[in-house]
């Protein structure tokens, strides 16, 4: 087979063309030599009754011999062998060939003058086609029927009508044909050519530009396909950019102060208090290495699926309300007053099965979120819970924990965002952080079969929510 999809498919449509033509020239062969044989019969036919009228006129006027003599000579020049069916039915042949077995022609029972034809093997092996007439009734004595026999060759005759018609037939075939697969094989190739060329330009160009949907139905969507990937690829690029840009940003902070202070002590500049100042700064800048060190770890764990989650029962209530006086004092000493809300439920509605660490992880990201949004004294932040029904018959519900702060909310249109990761809209609410905090969120809720939702808090704020199920999916 050819290696081009081009070569694959003319090959096809040749071999479609090959088979059409054996199937109609073997139908037009079945055709015409019955055809054949049905002229040579019926011409056969139109002489023999001739010859039978001149033989009953010549009996009657005694030159009957003549005839039978001009018969003899002249029939057998034209290929035909005349035969004379006697009253016991014996076939004798007037031009000297073997007498055949009575039966061998069938005879038409009808009266005198009444014809027939068919078609006989002779003892040679070869067939003939014959036609007889009555020349005699069966009550009158002498011969009964005239035969006229001529070899059949309705297949040759075929075969060279075939010769000359069927390549006419292939011409206009492959004149009406050839173009047809140039325009199917055009159809098909040009689209895949532009993909494949498309497809070297991608680890280069950026973005790709969108490729026209052409072609058969399964090649539109191969493109659709691939303009929806190089989409696809062109925003992740983008956000690897704005990625490296925050890690450019996240590092440099911490790395200056640290090579600041780490100069100063090495040359002696910081002394007294200020050595204490500066390796304070030293630790507090470098455990902020690696909390943005493992924050990156722990999402590339889960999407990787190795988050290693260990459900247990809890309590949605209890949790709140832990995590609210985990925060209350430092808050406190900000000007800023961290409450859990009275929760949405009885206490025996607000249990689930989760990862203690993984939701004490969730909840304490968003207060810290929280926190940093509002940033100033006199703020609040909430933390509540509530249960929620089943949504379908099996459904053991869900639980829902909430955040709230009073800050300035999310800038408009980034609600849908906030949740990818390195997405910073404002950065008062990622604290100076890397921009991880709510994306480790909404993985780790996704590990527990769950979800994340942020959402606008009228006059202003901003509520993030965590949607989990109480008996997690099965391959958490």
């Amino acid at each position: 087979m050819p290696r081009s999809l081009t070569g694959r498919i003319v090959v096809a449509l040749l071999g479609v063309a090959f088979i059409a033509w054996f199937a109609i020239g073997a139908t037009l062969f079945v055709l015409l030599r019955g055809l054949h044989t049905q002229t040579l019969g019926s011409r056969l036919e139109d002489q023999v009754t001739t010859i039978a009228a001149q033989l009953r006129q010549a009996a009657v006027s005694g030159d009957a011999q003549t005839l039978l003599d001009q018969i003899r000579s002249e029939l057998p020049t034209a290929g035909i062998d005349p035969f004379i069916v006697t009253a016991d039915g014996r076939a004798v042949s007037l031009a000297g060939s073997p007498s055949l077995a009575a039966g061998a022609f069938v005879v038409d029972p009808g009266g005198r003058g009444a014809a027939n034809h068919g078609v006989l093997t002779f003892p040679d092996g070869r067939a003939y086609v014959y036609a007889a007439t009555v020349i005699r009734p069966a009550a009158v004595v002498g011969p009964k029927a005239l035969v006229l026999a001529a070899p059949d060759t309705a297949g040759r005759d075929a075969i060279g009508d075939l010769v000359a018609t069927l390549p006419i037939v292939v011409v206009v075939t492959l004149l009406v044909g050839a173009p047809l697969a140039w325009l199917v094989a055009r159809s098909v190739s040009a689209p895949l050519r532009r993909l494949a060329v498309a497809t070297a330009d991608v680890p280069t160009t950026s973005p790709v530009a969108p490729l026209p949907l052409e072609g058969p139905t399964e090649v539109r969507e191969l493109v659709g396909r691939f303009n929806a990937m190089t989409g696809t690829l062109a925003r992740m690029r983008d956000r690897e950019t704005e990625l490296l840009a925050n890690l450019r940003h996240d590092l440099r902070t911490p790395l200056t102060v640290i090579g600041g202070f780490a100069d100063a002590l090495a040359d002696g500049t910081a002394s007294g208090e200020d050595v204490g100042r500066a390796a304070r700064a030293i630790v507090e800048e470098a455990a902020r290495l690696e909390r943005l060190v493992g924050e990156l770890g722990a999402i590339e764990r889960l999407r990787a699926g190795s988050a290693g989650l260990r459900p247990e029962p809890l309590d949605a209530g209890a949790l709140v309300a832990e995590t609210a006086a985990r925060f209350a004092p430092g808050a406190a000493s900000a000007g800023i007053a961290v409450a859990a809300v009275r929760p949405d439920g009885l206490p025996g509605e607000l249990g689930f099965v989760a990862d203690r660490l993984a939701v004490d992880r969730m909840l304490g990201n968003l207060v810290s979120n929280a926190l940093a949004a509002v940033a100033t004294p006199g703020g609040h932040v909430w933390l509540d819970a509530r249960a929620i029904g089943p949504v379908r018959p099996g459904d053991p519900g869900r639980v829902a924990l909430s955040v709230t702060d009073d800050g300035p909310g999310f800038p408009a249109g980034t609600t849908e965002r906030v949740f990818e990761r390195f997405f910073r809209a404002d950065a008062s609410r990622s604290g100076g952080g890397a921009g991880l905090g709510l994306a480790i969120v909404r993985e780790l809720a996704a590990a527990h079969g769950g979800s994340a939702h942020a959402e606008q808090v009228a006059p202003h704020g901003a509520r993030v929510s965590i949607f989990l199920p109480k008996v997690p999916r099965r391959d958490a």
